[in-house]
């Protein structure tokens, strides 16, 4: 596991100097501790930050084939590359070391480009061809981990964390205001954006081939879509399940340096501690975060499923004054970004990487299994359309008079948002109506006219951003395209994006059974109403299949999610925070927001009237992004 970086100059034919790739390099010094290398050839130059999992002692990168005509630098963990070596030594292959990395090397000299689609792990790495003068770019199925890159004058940079490109001379940091509009809607920006409209990211499940001056970007893998469902039984479908996560957990347990697991005493994260005791001999060390208020914490739940399997436990509790912590968030994640579950996110991985260097997580099982509630909600919506549109609107308009009070997410907001999106035909409107932060009639009050002249035609793209997903999934059940757009969407761009700065940012790693690509491809195909049954049964195979590892409580409880107590902190200990940085007057007059809407949706969570909470966060987030990366920003 490990940051990259590099450059190639295809388009000037400047040499890479090592000077320049430590430029970058340092930027991300936090996710390779261990061990740093360079190698440069003529236009071209990789370099690399190493945290030692996996053959400690002979792991040392860039790696080349046996010539010294391909290069590589690689940030993952393959998890098939016994077998691949295996393959590759019975082809001629000869190997100097024992890492997964060199693997890589062998299979893209047999394979080109196509070489990703062998790989089962989590990735992101650069191949220079000496030969081709050529430069592929790769990054894994699921998003796990990051990789951006640019084009300037000279050719294309990329690395791991977008700080970095920074660093680039002639990196242009003008902001990309579709990306603000969007990061307001979703929380998050997806791929390709960034904040900055010179730098990208790799989409997920894709390469990049730079060669003669030409930049090809294609996709490598996708979910089963057109396959069908299985023919199997339920009693085959629960055997495949247990056996195929199992051997998930079994290949991310394979590990030189001590290894541990996150616990939140949810349904996922409670199997993957199940089957890891299982494997192991010795007891599993387990890592739980909890909350002063009672109503947003797990610990007790975790306690439970730590007690039953004997694992040796460590608890820690996030308190208001930890969000002293939020500008180095905000470092770390170089762009915007308003997921509250970062915090404790970040908590936890490091009070995790003092005692273990790779935590397994349940990261998955709501997408693979329809655990989120938004599934019942949207699901429930496609049942009220058979009501009559007047009789929708009705209801929906006297849900408004529902006390609005509540914190985002509780029962009466979730039925508010509910109701309202009922009147929407659309699935891709109803699916953002339940998840979104900011709605677009609220940013069109939010928004000052210079803001929306900026924007143009570029507002509310995050529709659109939902609609092409949907359309992807067209020819499968609802609930297939529910899992689908967010397998797409919120997965890999939103939860992928914080467990990689999470551990990083504390030089842990962290990893996925649930998110194993053949696991996933399985989940895909088996009959929706397994997954959701009726409008209560989320997650109903997962939780069958693996009943007699569940304590009944755990087994039976609703979904919780990761959550911040917002609402009660921004009304308290970080009021003075919120109002000293987002109603500053340096805040204001970027030029993004109508000063009196701010002022407005500020009173109206003090008062009560409403709980705020996401939103602020969201604003608050934005604003120590300007802080840390872009202070004088202001609307051009």
């Amino acid at each position: 596991m490990c940051g990259i970086t590099g450059m190639f100059n295809y388009a000037s034919g400047a040499p890479a100097t090592v000077p320049a790739l430590r430029k970058l390099n340092d930027c991300i010094i936090h996710r390779g501790p261990d061990d740093e290398g360079y190698h440069t050839s003529g236009p071209c130059g990789l370099a690399m930050r190493r945290l030692s999992i996996i053959d400690l002692s002979t792991g040392h990168q860039p790696i080349s084939n046996e010539d010294g005509s391909v290069w590589i630098v690689f940030n993952g963990e393959i998890y098939n590359f016994h077998e691949l070596r295996e393959r590759l030594l019975a082809k001629g292959h000869s190997f100097r070391t024992k890492s997964d990395t060199e693997t890589i090397v062998h299979l893209y000299e047999e394979y080109g480009r196509d070489c990703v689609k062998e790989l089962r792990g989590m990735f992101a790495f650069a191949i220079w061809d000496g030969r081709k003068k050529a430069l592929l770019l790769a990054r894994d199925r699921i998003g796990k981990k990051p990789l951006n890159y640019c084009v300037t004058r000279d050719g294309i940079a990329f690395s791991s964390e977008l700080r970095a490109l920074l660093q680039v001379d002639g990196f242009s940091k003008e902001t990309d205001y579709e990306a603000l509009d969007m990061f307001l809607s979703l929380q998050y920006i997806p791929s390709p954006l960034t904040i900055y409209k010179q730098a990208k990211k790799l989409p997920p499940a894709h390469t990049l081939w730079v060669e003669n001056g030409k930049i090809d970007i294609a996709p490598y893998w996708d979910l089963p879509l057109g396959a069908g469902t299985l023919d199997i039984s339920l009693g085959e479908a629960k055997e495949r399940i247990a056996a195929e996560l199992k051997e998930a957990v079994r290949l991310r347990m394979i590990s030189d340096v001590p290894l541990g697991a996150f616990l939140s005493g949810g349904i996922d994260s409670s199997v993957i501690v199940a089957l890891m005791s299982e494997l192991s001999d010795k007891p599993v060390r387990t890592f739980a975060i909890g909350f002063e208020e009672r109503e947003f914490s797990e610990l007790h739940y975790a306690r439970e499923v730590a007690a039953r399997y004997g694992c040796s436990h460590t608890e820690f509790i996030v308190k208001a004054e930890m969000a002293d912590i939020l500008p180095k968030l905000a470092w770390h994640y170089s762009e915007p970004y308003a997921d509250p579950s970062a915090l404790p996110s970040y908590y936890v991985a490091r009070e995790t990487r003092k005692h273990v260097t790779v935590a397994l997580n349940g990261d998955g099982g709501d997408e693979n299994f329809a655990g989120y509630l938004r599934y019942v909600a949207i699901k429930l919506a496609h049942y009220w359309d058979y009501l009559p549109m007047p009789v929708r609107k009705a209801i929906a308009a006297g849900a408004e008079y529902l006390p609005d009070r509540n914190a985002p997410f509780s029962t009466i907001w979730r039925g508010k948002r509910f109701l309202r999106s009922t009147v929407t035909a659309d699935f891709p409107s109803r699916h953002l109506k339940v998840i979104g932060y900011f709605t677009a009639d609220e940013k069109k009050t939010l928004y000052t006219d210079a803001f929306r002249s900026a924007l143009g035609d570029r507002q509310n793209m995050a529709h659109r951003y939902m609609a092409e997903k949907y359309a992807a999934a067209a020819g499968e059940d609802f609930i297939s395209q529910m899992l689908y757009v967010d397998i797409k969407t919120y997965l890999p761009e939103c939860l992928m994006a914080k467990i990689d700065i999470a551990t990083m940012a504390n030089s842990l790693e962290g990893r996925s059974p649930l998110l194993d690509h053949k696991f996933m491809e399985l989940c895909f195909r088996l009959r929706g109403d397994w997954k959701l049954r009726g409008l209560h049964g989320t997650k109903w195979i997962l939780k069958e299949t693996f009943r007699d590892k569940l304590p009944d409580r755990i087994r039976r409880r609703g979904k919780m999610g990761f959550g911040i107590p917002l609402g009660p902190w921004f009304r308290g200990r970080l009021k003075d925070y919120w109002e000293g940085h987002c109603l500053s007057e340096t805040a204001l007059s970027r030029g993004y927001f109508d000063p009196k809407a701010m002022r407005r949706l500020w009173d109206d969570h003090q008062s009560g009237k409403t709980d705020n909470g996401h939103c602020l966060w969201a604003l608050l987030m934005l604003e120590l992004w300007h802080g840390q990366f872009a202070n004088d920003a202001k609307l051009s």
